[in-house]
């Protein structure tokens, strides 16, 4: 964890002043305030007097700050109730401390502090002779209610999502995982955003060298700017240039307590509604929190399927044009003659076919997920159909191209994961390319050269493929199977606490092909 000098550096670094020091006169530090937050409109100085005389200033944002509250536990208190002695000049501390009805009212002496908790929504009260300001807890803004996630939705299952405040997020976790072993941890990250990250595991479950390397990345993380946690994910992955997700994302709380559960980690970036869990390992990535609601027999079949669909999803167009173009004796005759009629008034090899509509498909997909929820679903199947059949009207590419592709989108959608499908529409390209290049050498070769990179690949120093290489026969049943819940001695059988024995904390780049 990052020391209170370190993070005071980081809000100096920020744009606040260095050498700024906490005055004994408390008007000196409302002027140097003042200064500071020149031209800042939404910055609210509030001067008033305490019963006695003695005056003290309120420095707060507006829109970030519950007004009722400043009025009810603050001014009127210390209008009203303060003890006011005349025998002291100053303002006390302790005084201040049992006057203010606010819940979290701290004193504060450092002035990089008082801006960091201003900038933050906290309200600074600066009497104006004391040496001590306080900082009080009375944020209060607009924010998105908890709803169900739309990219992560189940038929049968919780349907609370995570928001962007931080806060509502940790509660989320506390109400499905409710043990004093669950800890969390934060820091703050970013020169200009000054962003809360927050780590959340299970004492006792958790792999030490697992946490101590996090920790270690998320200390040595520097950024100009946290503005998601998507920022934080480049980061944190052991090989940057590698097409595959290596950390978990999810908007649902269910599924990060689950995580937890199996000796993961959690990290909250505030302001973000998805969530990281580290280590991500390649089986993690294919099953679907709807995988253990459901019954275990459609569960395992369901999986099956998935895997499936993955594998057509990657290789499917590559092994109808390396066939196509080479190996046209592996299909039978009678389908050949068919594929041979379609393809006679077809001007381009199947290779170029192949990219072109493979390009048309993901320009469709992107243009949904772009457009407005309305028009975006209508727009891509009615432009897919409209396309597809035009361009076989045109003579432009085959039928049989179209179903191939057609095929190998409906696949894609099969992925739960939204970062690995990006992976494998990526990979699907060079994979034509390969095979229109050499046939099923190609292809052959592809596969090699993706299977040597995923078998020597890591996160967080854990084999990326754990359970299938290194093989390990406690964790295959979770992984091929979907066995049933009271099969299971404990969650550990599906936790990563145990591999971290095969695997080592190499750190970022400290694995590669």
């Amino acid at each position: 964890m990052p020391t209170t000098e370190e993070q005071h550096n980081g809000t100096a670094q920020a744009g606040m002043p260095q050498n700024a020091e906490w005055s004994s006169n408390g008007r000196s530090n409302v002027a140097f305030l003042k200064d500071c937050f020149q031209q800042c409109e939404d910055v609210i100085f509030y001067t008033f007097e305490l019963q006695g005389g003695k005056k003290a200033t309120l420095c707060y944002l507006d829109g970030l700050t519950d007004s009722a509250m400043l009025d009810e536990h603050i001014i009127e208190p210390l209008k009203q109730r303060y003890p006011d002695k005349p025998d002291s000049a100053n303002v006390l501390v302790e005084d201040i401390l049992r006057t203010v009805t606010a819940v979290k009212v701290t004193p504060t002496h450092s002035m990089e502090a008082a801006m960091e908790a201003i900038l933050a929504g906290l309200t600074l009260l600066i009497p104006h002779r004391s040496s001590a300001g306080f900082t009080i807890d009375a944020i209060k803004f607009d924010k998105r209610g908890v709803s169900e996630p739309s990219a992560e939705s189940v038929v049968r299952g919780p349907r609370d999502g995570f928001v962007e405040t931080l806060q509502t997020n940790a509660a989320l976790l506390r109400r499905r995982v409710r043990t004093p072993r669950l800890k969390m941890e934060s820091l703050k990250r970013g020169e200009l955003t000054l962003t809360e990250i927050r780590y959340a595991y299970i004492e006792g479950i958790v792999a030490p060298q697992l946490l101590a390397e996090v920790r270690k990345r998320l200390e040595g993380m520097s950024l100009q700017s946290v503005l998601d946690s998507g920022y934080v994910e480049e980061c944190l992955e052991d090989m940057p240039a590698s097409p595959f997700p290596q950390l978990l994302t999810t908007e649902r709380p269910d599924v990060a307590a689950s995580h937890l559960l199996e000796g993961r980690i959690v990290i909250l970036v505030d302001g973000s509604p998805v969530a990281l869990i580290a280590p991500g390992l390649w089986a993690s990535f294919l099953q679907s929190p709807e995988d253990y609601y459901e019954r275990h027999h459609f569960g395992t079949i369901i999986r099956w399927l998935r895997y499936i669909c993955l594998v057509i999803s990657l290789i499917g167009p590559s092994l109808y044009v390396a066939i196509i173009t080479y190996h046209q004796e592996m299909i039978p005759t009678a389908l050949i003659l068919t594929m041979a009629k379609a393809r006679s008034q077809v001007p381009f090899p199947a290779l170029v076919e192949a990219l072109l509509m493979e390009i048309m498909f993901e320009a469709l997909r992107e243009a949904g997920a772009r457009l407005p929820q309305q028009v975006g679903s209508a727009i891509s199947i009615v432009g897919a159909l409209v396309i597809g059949q035009a361009a076989i009207t045109a003579g432009l590419v085959s039928a049989p191209m179209v179903m191939v592709v057609a095929i190998t989108g409906v696949s894609s959608f099969l992925v739960p994961h939204y970062n690995l499908g990006i992976a494998v529409r990526l990979l699907r390209f060079p994979m034509m390319i390969l095979s229109g290049m050499l046939g099923m050498l190609g292809l052959m070769m592809g596969i090699i050269l993706l299977m040597t990179h995923l078998f020597t690949l890591r996160s967080f120093g854990i084999p990326y493929m754990s359970g299938i290489a290194p093989m390990r026969k406690e964790e295959l049943k979770d992984i091929f199977l979907r066995v049933p819940v009271w099969t299971e001695d404990t969650q550990m059988e599906r936790g990563v606490s145990a591999r971290m024995e095969v695997g080592d904390s190499r750190g970022r780049g400290g694995a590669s092909t």
